[in-house]
């Protein structure tokens, strides 16, 4: 064996032991993925070695891809490959760079994956908006250890490039083998039947798909099983975000009847309701408060081992728990685009607030006649451009922000959510003082890497593992006591809250609205009453209740709700007249008990989903094969329907379709 490898032109040895090193470098980051990051509910240890054996056969796709410059230039220079000081260099380069390349991305992955529970995916690039990145690479230094982390990538690479070098002197220092012509053709088209078979990767008609790895109903095994990187690239788009007039018209007739327009017209595409005032109703302070990474699971109200929320819990338990309460999508910038505007972001790479088109929206906030509008936010509005949402929209809106507060930042998003909330209300004390309503949107910034967490008051204390059950703490999903204590932080700022509002006199006169912006990434769980992990509903599954002791009532409503329903609801509880342009309905309209859905989209095996959602059924369809399933959720969840019950089926397909295509036409067209 020996004897015939020598024998093998130095220059296509050294080639097929570069495909070694570089296969080998993309299988070490699928080993730290798998012993670090890895988590599924499947327990079939068959699933687990499928991934990983379609895993490792992207890693050689990907591995001999990158190596097809260098086969080439070795072939086409033949033994004046190691003699050559340019091909030499070339080579150095080429390699140094995808190395490092290679290397940085993977750690991205990584870090994306720990963050969102997701592979690398275009819409990382949103990350990368101008006016933004510094702030990103704030958080990213104050949520991860850069320096030690930066360290140890110089010596791993440092380290294989020692070894690069190694390699090249000692393929050079071997004495040359001189083929005929007929020889060296064997050997070049062997050499390129192999890289062809392991780019092809499959044995079968069709070469190997990265839908392959999508095997299963479990992300964690669909992630196992594909490479980033190709998965990234494969999905990587530059068209932009549009909308389709026909599909448009052709469902609209089923989004106008489920909104009940005021007058449906499939050509001029209506979509307003007029809702009256009511006088008899008092004009109440609005209070919307964001709850950074709030989901449902986290939270006491819902039956989480940890009982993590006692405030919350106290607040839902004295005003209106929404049990079954939806955002469209998981992002914060999505929802504060998606609240104040009433249409889900939709958006496939950036986000709406982003987008210069979308900006122009007629919405609810702005027609509180007589209310003087907020904005507050413990950081900079140059967020997601999102200070466009509201001064775009929002006519006379004041907005608070970083450099206005009297209190010093504590980490990449301003002030900490304690100091916030206490400066907020003394804005609200004078507002109030003053007899002016006030309708001001709060958002919280705390439960997010890095968990800054204060002392607050000087009582909030952070827990460790001696302080806690660890049993109950494996099973309620948190990833890390620092993510434990944040949310903890958060409630106890919500307790805070509702504090300084009693001492400085707007409590009886305010309704508070709190509500997650979308759940943060968890261990598998399986507390909740429907399997929302497995779906992947979950993520934007969020909490939110409703509370004002002198005016609601203790209630828990079942019915499902989304964030789109908040300004409708908050206008219609204080009785103020208005023109609802969009998609949101009132949480508390009683002829939609029996015909309630929220739109939602969610990201299942790493494929994209939009759908909706209801008492009892799920319906979704796949944004990339446009498969359809529909699921009864007092049923058999996990198990699609479709073809035993059509009419539903079709029914909520056209249903799901008019939300979809309707919020892409108004998100261009809704202009004031």
């Amino acid at each position: 064996m020996q004897y015939f490898w020598k024998n093998i032109p130095r220059y296509i040895r050294y080639v097929l032991v570069q495909t070694l090193y570089l296969f080998l470098l993309m299988v070490l980051f699928r080993l730290i993925f798998y012993l670090f990051f890895f988590k599924t509910t499947i327990t079939s240890s068959s699933a687990v070695a499928k991934a990983w054996f379609l895993g490792v056969r992207f890693d050689l796709r990907l591995a001999l891809i990158l190596v097809i410059p260098v086969a080439l230039t070795a072939i086409i220079a033949r033994n004046g490959f190691f003699t050559s000081k340019g091909i030499r260099k070339a080579v150095s380069i080429y390699f140094f760079i995808v190395i490092t390349v290679l290397t940085l991305l993977y750690i991205l992955d990584l870090g994306h994956y720990d963050y969102l529970g997701m592979r690398l995916d275009p819409s990382i690039m949103r990350f990368l908006a101008k006016g933004e990145r510094a702030d990103n690479a704030r958080m990213v230094w104050q949520s991860y250890p850069v320096l030690r982390g930066s360290l140890g990538i110089f010596v791993f690479l440092f380290l294989v490039f020692r070894l690069q070098r190694r390699t090249w002197n000692r393929f050079a220092a071997q004495p040359p083998v001189y083929l005929r012509n007929w020889p060296f053709t064997g050997y070049v088209t062997a050499l390129t039947l192999l890289i062809a078979a392991g780019i092809y990767g499959n044995f079968a008609y069709f070469p190997l798909r990265w839908s392959q790895a999508m095997f299963t109903r479990d992300n964690g095994i669909t992630s196992l099983g594909l490479n980033p990187i190709l998965y990234f690239a494969s999905n990587f788009s530059v068209e932009g975000d549009t909308y389709d007039i026909n599909a448009t018209k052709k469902y609209y007739p089923y989004i106008a009847n489920y909104l009940k327009v005021d007058k449906a017209d499939a050509e001029k595409l209506e979509y307003v309701r007029t809702v009256p005032g009511d006088s008899t109703k008092p004009r109440l302070n609005v209070v919307l408060v964001m709850l950074e990474s709030t989901g449902a699971a986290p939270t006491s109200m819902y039956g989480n081992p940890m009982q993590a929320t006692p405030n919350m819990k106290r607040l839902a338990d004295s005003g209106i728990l929404f049990k079954n309460f939806y955002v469209p999508a998981i992002s914060t910038a999505k929802t504060v685009f998606g609240v104040t505007t009433g249409l889900p972001d939709i958006t496939a790479v950036k986000t709406a607030s982003r987008h210069p088109k979308m900006l122009d929206q007629r919405i609810i906030m702005d027609q509180f006649k007589g209310y003087e509008k907020l904005y507050l936010l413990g950081g900079n509005t140059n967020w997601a451009n999102i200070r466009a949402v509201f001064t775009n929209n929002v006519e006379g809106i004041s907005i608070h922000e970083e450099g206005m507060y009297k209190s010093a930042k504590a980490d990449v998003w301003g002030i900490s959510d304690y100091d916030l909330i206490t400066e907020a209300s003394e804005i609200f004390k004078a507002s109030n003082d003053q007899k002016k309503p006030f309708v001001a949107f709060l958002q919280l910034a705390d439960n997010h890497p890095p968990y800054t967490t204060t002392s607050g008051a000087g009582d909030f204390k952070k827990l460790t593992e001696k302080d806690i059950d660890m049993e109950k703490f494996k099973k309620s999903g948190f990833v890390s006591l620092d993510q434990f204590n944040a949310l903890r932080y958060e409630d106890y700022n919500v307790g805070h809250l509702i504090d300084v509002a009693r001492k400085d006199g707007y409590l009886n006169n305010t309704v508070f609205m709190f509500f997650g912006d979308h759940n943060c990434i968890l261990n598998p769980y399986s507390f909740m009453p429907m399997p929302e992990y497995e779906l992947s509903t979950g993520g934007v599954h969020v909490t939110a209740f409703m509370y004002s002791p002198a005016h609601v009532a203790p209630q828990v409503v079942s019915t499902p709700g989304s964030l789109l329903d908040v300004y409708p609801t908050m206008a219609s509880l204080v009785g103020l007249p208005y023109k609802n342009y969009t998609l949101g309905t009132n949480l508390f309209d009683s002829t939609r008990a029996n015909n309630k859905y929220a739109f939602i989209t969610y990201l299942r095996n790493q494929q994209p989903y939009y759908s909706v959602i209801g008492d009892q059924y799920l319906y979704e369809i796949n944004m990339a094969t446009h498969a359809t399933a529909l699921y009864d959720l007092k049923g058999d969840p996990l198990k699609n329907i479709q073809a035993q019950q059509p009419d539903t089926a079709k029914n909520l397909d056209n249903l799901t379709r008019g939300f979809y295509e309707s919020t892409r036409y108004l998100m261009f067209n809704n202009k004031k």
